[in-house]
C-alpha cells in the first residue's frame, strides 16, 4: 500500500480508500480500492462531489483504525473556501460508515449541493489480481433498486446472491442514474451562517451464504471504541519489556493488529471460533500455515489463538483424496479457505485448497507446544484422531516412508511451490534454475522432525500409547540422520535449499536454514555453523536476514522470496539461534527487526526489500506487501520469547 491508500480492517471486512476517503474502483499500487467482504468487492465506487466538483484534500487520510480527512472546494488564495468538509470513516462486521460534516465559513446562509456516486460490482478478489486471468460468468446479473433512504445493489448468478445496501441520514433528495450502472445520491444542504450540518452514510454488505442479523454501527466513533476494546483485551496482561521500549511498542502494535485480524471459523462440532486471518488486503481469510505460525509466536502470551486455530483446522482436515492432482489427501491440513464466487463455482481451486507441504507438520507442532505451554491436555485428547491422521499423511501421502522426506509436486491451477516460499521460482539453485520433478524442501523436513518428536511426547504422556511414541521417535531420528547426509553441502558448510526429484541438491543459500535451527534438526556443530553464517553480510541486510544471500545470480532485493526480508522468517531464525545458544546472533536479528518496525509506526509489514542498511538508512518497502499480516504482527512476540528484553 502507498500513501494514496488507507486500509481499514475489522475481522473479515476491509476497506481501501484514497486520500480523500473516496473509492474509485481503480486498481493501483498493488491493491484495489473498495469495500471487501468474504473475497468480494461490495463497494467499487464511493466518490463525493460538492457543487459539481471533486473537493480538494486539505488534510489527507492518516493512519489509524478510523479514516479522517478534511476537504474544501477548489479555489485560490484570494477566494477562501466557502465551507469545509470533515469526513470520518470506519469499517465494522460486513459494514462501512461514512460521516460527512459540512461547516460553513460564511456569515450568510449558504446552500451547497452534495452528491455521492456509489456502485457495487461484486468482483471476486481473484479477478483483481495481476495475473491476466479472466473468468466466465454466464448468467450473471446485477440490479439496482432505489430505497426511501438510499439504494440497494444486488448480484445473482445461479444460486449465488450478494447484496449491498446503502442508506443515508438524511435521505437523499434524489437518486440519479449515471449511465454506468452506478447511482448518484444527491442532497441540497442549507447551512446557517457559520453553521454545520451532518450527513451519515451507512453500507451493509450481505455476501452469499451469510445469514447473520447484522446492523451498521451508529457512528465511526462507536466502531472505533469497539475495536479499541478488542485491542485492549488482546494487550492486557502481557508483560512487555521495560528495558526495551521499542520492542514493547512493536509487541503492543502487533497484538492490536491481531485483534483486528480475527475472522470467523467453525470447529469440528460446529462451534463458532475466531482465528487469525493471514493478512489484508489479499489474504483476509484462514490460511493454515499462517494461522499456525501466528498462533505459535503468540502462544506464551495469547494461547487462546492456538486453542481456536487447532480445532478450526481439524474441522477442515482432508478425509479423502481429491482435486485434479490429488492435492487433497487423507489427514492433510488445509492451506487456504475461500468464500468467494469463483471458489464456490470451482473456477479457482481455493474453496478448500490443500497445496501446502508444511501446514500438516505445523499443526502437530502447535498441538504439542500448546499442551506443553498450558498444561491443558483436553484439546490433545479431543484432537487425537486428527493428530494421528496428520502423522499418517506425513508417513504415507506426504512421502516420509516412500521417499524419506516430505515431498510436494506442483498442481495444475494451484501453487507451483507448496512450502512457505510458494511463489513461482522461489525454490531454485544459486543460478536461478528451478528444480525438475517433485521437490523436497529443507524447511519442511525440519517441521516434520519437530512434529514427530512432539507427537511422540503427546502419545507417551497424554494418549498413553508408548508403542506409537517409540515408532514416531525412531522415524524422527532416522529423518535427522538422512537429512544431514543428503542436504549438507560441505563446500558451503550449509544445507541445500531443497532436493529435486532425482535427489540432487538445490544449492541456493537461503534463509530456510534458520528454520532448521528452530526445529532442532541439525546437530549442534552444524547448527552453530549455520547460525553464524546467516549473520554474514551477504545474508544479513541490517534490517534482517535475506531470504536468499546476495551475490548469487538468483538474488534480487525486490523479489518476493529471492532476496527480500520477511519478519516472520526472521522471527523463526531468532528463535532458532537462541535454541542453539547463539544468543548474541539472536539479539542482532531481533534488534534489526525492531529497528525496522520503529521506522513504520512499530508495525512490521509482511515483507521488506533486501537492500542493505549500510546504503539505505531506512528499510525499503516491498511494493506489494500486505500492510497488515498476522505472522508479522506476531513476530515481535517471538522476538520477546527468543531474547527477552535484551
Amino acid at each position: 500500500m502507498t500513501d494514496r491508500h488507507h486500509l481499514l480492517v475489522y475481522g473479515g471486512t476491509f476497506a481501501a480508500v484514497g486520500d480523500a476517503g473516496d473509492i474509485s474502483g481503480v486498481r493501483a499500487a498493488g491493491s484495489p480500492e473498495g469495500l471487501f467482504v468474504r473475497d468480494a468487492r461490495h463497494l467499487s465506487r464511493w466518490q463525493l462531489t460538492v457543487d459539481g466538483a471533486v473537493p480538494e484534500t486539505l488534510s489527507p487520510v492518516a493512519g489509524g483504525d478510523t479514516a479522517r480527512c478534511v476537504l474544501v472546494p477548489r479555489g485560490g488564495r484570494d477566494e477562501p473556501p466557502a465551507y469545509t468538509l470533515f469526513r470520518e470513516q470506519a469499517v465494522g462486521d460486513n459494514s462501512f460508515i461514512d460521516v460527512v460534516r459540512v461547516t460553513s465559513n460564511r456569515p450568510v446562509p449558504t446552500t451547497i449541493h452534495l452528491a455521492l456516486t456509489a456502485d457495487a460490482d461484486f468482483t471476486d478478489q481473484f479477478e483483481l489480481r495481476s495475473d491476466h486471468r479472466t473468468y466466465a460468468k454466464s448468467g450473471a446479473k446485477r440490479h439496482r433498486q432505489v430505497l426511501d433512504h438510499g439504494v440497494e445493489f444486488s448480484y445473482r448468478r445461479g444460486e449465488w446472491r450478494s447484496v449491498t445496501t446503502v442508506t443515508t441520514e438524511p435521505a437523499p433528495d434524489a437518486v440519479e442514474e449515471t449511465g454506468t450502472g452506478a447511482r448518484r445520491l444527491v442532497w441540497a444542504l442549507d447551512l446557517e451562517p457559520h453553521g454545520t450540518t451532518e450527513l451519515t452514510l451507512r453500507v451493509m454488505a450481505r455476501p452469499h451464504g451469510d445469514k447473520r442479523a447484522l446492523r451498521v454501527p451508529r457512528s465511526p466513533a462507536a466502531l472505533s471504541a469497539q475495536l479499541l476494546a478488542q485491542e485492549g483485551e488482546f494487550v492486557e496482561g502481557v508483560a512487555f519489556p521495560t528495558g526495551w521500549p521499542e520492542l514493547a511498542a512493536a509487541c503492543a502494535r502487533g497484538l492490536a493488529d491481531l485483534a483486528a485480524l480475527q475472522v470467523p471459523a467453525t470447529g469440528p462440532d460446529g462451534e463458532e471460533l475466531r482465528v487469525p486471518a493471514a493478512g489484508a488486503p489479499w489474504f483476509l481469510t484462514l490460511l493454515g500455515r499462517d494461522a499456525l505460525l501466528t498462533s505459535l509466536f503468540a502462544l506464551p502470551y495469547r494461547p487462546r489463538l492456538a486453542a481456536a486455530t487447532l480445532p478450526a483446522l481439524a474441522a477442515t482436515q482432508a478425509t479423502a483424496r481429491s482435486g485434479p492432482d490429488g492435492v487433497s489427501q487423507p489427514g492433510k491440513i488445509v492451506h487456504e479457505v475461500r468464500h468467494g464466487e469463483l471458489a464456490h463455482f470451482g473456477q479457482v481451486p481455493y474453496g478448500r485448497y490443500y497445496g501446502s507441504v508444511d501446514a500438516t507438520p505445523l499443526f502437530l507442532i502447535l498441538l504439542g507446544a500448546y499442551v506443553e505451554q498450558t498444561g491443558d491436555t483436553s484439546l490433545a485428547r479431543r484432537l487425537e484422531p486428527h493428530a494421528r491422521a496428520a502423522v499418517g499423511w506425513m508417513l504415507d501421502h506426504g512421502g516420509l516412508t516412500t521417499r524419506g522426506y516430505l515431498v510436494y509436486r506442483a498442481d495444475q491451477g494451484g501453487l507451483a511451490n507448496q512450502n512457505w516460499k510458494d511463489s513461482p521460482g522461489a525454490i531454485c539453485s544459486s543460478d536461478g534454475t528451478r528444480p525438475a520433478g517433485p521437490v523436497m524442501a529443507a524447511g519442511a523436513q525440519g517441521y516434520a522432525y519437530d512434529a514427530l518428536r512432539r507427537t511422540a511426547w503427546l502419545a507417551r504422556t497424554v494418549w498413553q500409547d508408548a508403542t506409537y511414541a517409540a515408532l514416531l521417535e525412531q522415524a524422527a531420528a532416522d529423518l535427522r540422520d538422512r537429512f544431514q547426509r543428503d542436504f549438507w553441502m560441505p563446500e558451503h558448510s550449509f544445507p541445500a535449499l531443497a532436493l529435486d526429484g532425482s535427489g540432487r541438491q538445490v544449492d541456493a543459500l537461503a534463509s530456510d536454514a534458520g528454520h532448521l535451527l528452530w526445529s532442532g534438526l541439525l546437530d549442534k556443530e552444524y547448527g552453530e555453523l549455520v547460525g553464524r553464517r546467516l549473520l554474514e553480510p551477504d545474508f544479513f541486510s541490517g534490517w534482517g536476514v535475506r531470504t536468499l544471500a546476495s551475490g548469487q545470480p538468483a538474488y534480487h532485493p525486490l523479489s518476493y522470496h529471492r532476496g527480500s526480508v520477511w519478519p516472520h522468517d526472521n522471527a523463526l531464525i531468532s528463535l532458532g539461534l537462541a535454541r542453539y545458544g547463539l544468543h548474541d546472533e539472536a539479539r542482532t536479528v531481533a534488534h534489526a527487526l525492531v529497528d525496522a518496525a520503529t521506522t513504520t509506526g512499530h508495525r512490521l509489514p509482511e515483507v521488506l526489500a533486501g537492500y542493505g542498511r549500510d546504503t539505505h538508512a531506512e528499510p525499503v518497502p516491498y511494493p506489494h506487501a500486505c500492510e497488515r499480516e498476522s505472522r508479522s504482527a506476531a513476530a515481535p512476540l517471538a522476538l520477546l520469547t527468543a531474547v527477552g528484553g535484551a
